[in-house]
């Protein structure tokens, strides 16, 4: 990445923010289109291993497989797995209040189920992603992120924001383009409309973006929101998925 000339005094301190990140672009599946039970998504019917109970909300009540992250089509990142299936599920009504939700890891894939007709088309009614999309991954960088805690760079003794408000409009368009991390993707920066959660829990201050869903023509969290799960580093590194955990927040 090129930094623009007001920033190059800063870019060996910025260098040290450095994270990479995977970028995820989605995109609707056409009407007549099937994917792949194994492929990643968005939506759509998951990849279960036969005998896997389906995961089911505290009334009974399927859940909805809001994305499903299989890394052998994603490039290597740092910490994530490098094959494996894991998948986010969230309930069918009721997923606003952030109290269930689960998360789950298949290391090995294995003979799958493939009969769904218990995902009737009512569970999809007040879902937050409107249709199935699928997935294509790119990894990119990035040096810091004006929404999350961690960034705590000072420019010359400015914040953030006081720095952003000494720029002109075409510049802090640009500025934008480095610091807000806005959009689907795995690891790096996080993006909030409210402000960062962890910086409101000590015991959150080693936690990580796992992965982040933006608003897109086809997905709207409450009023342009965004939907963030986040886990320690120690629980990413040996794989301990079900300590992830769901948050999202809007205008």
């Amino acid at each position: 990445m090129i930094f623009p000339d007001y920033l190059i005094e800063f870019e060996s301190d910025l260098l040290k923010y450095k994270l990479d990140y995977i970028k995820i672009g989605a995109k609707p599946i056409e009407k007549e289109a099937v994917l792949d039970f194994t492929q990643s998504k968005f939506l759509g019917k998951p990849y279960l291993p036969i005998g896997f109970e389906y995961p089911k909300d505290n009334s009974g009540k399927p859940m909805v497989l809001l994305t499903q992250l299989n890394f052998s089509e994603i490039p290597q990142l740092e910490n994530y797995p490098e094959k494996g299936i894991l998948q986010f599920y969230i309930p069918s009504e009721d997923w606003y209040d952030m109290a269930e939700y689960e998360v789950i890891y298949h290391e090995e894939i294995k003979n799958n189920e493939t009969n769904f007709e218990f995902l009737t088309d009512d569970l999809y009614e007040d879902f937050p992603v409107y249709c199935e999309h699928s997935l294509v991954f790119s990894k990119q960088e990035e040096y810091g992120g004006s929404e999350d805690f961690r960034f705590d760079f000072s420019f010359n003794g400015l914040d953030f924001w006081e720095f952003r408000d000494k720029l002109n409009k075409t510049q802090h368009e640009e500025l934008d383009k480095f610091f807000y991390n806005v959009g689907h993707k795995i690891g790096g920066y996080a993006y909030f409309t409210q402000g960062d959660p962890r910086d409101y829990n000590n015991a959150s201050k080693d936690d990580i973006l796992l992965l982040q869903i933006d608003i897109d023509e086809q997905i709207m969290f409450g009023d342009s929101g965004v939907a963030n799960f986040f886990i320690n580093k120690e629980d990413l590194i040996h794989r301990r998925f079900e300590k992830a955990y769901f948050t999202w927040d809007c205008c």
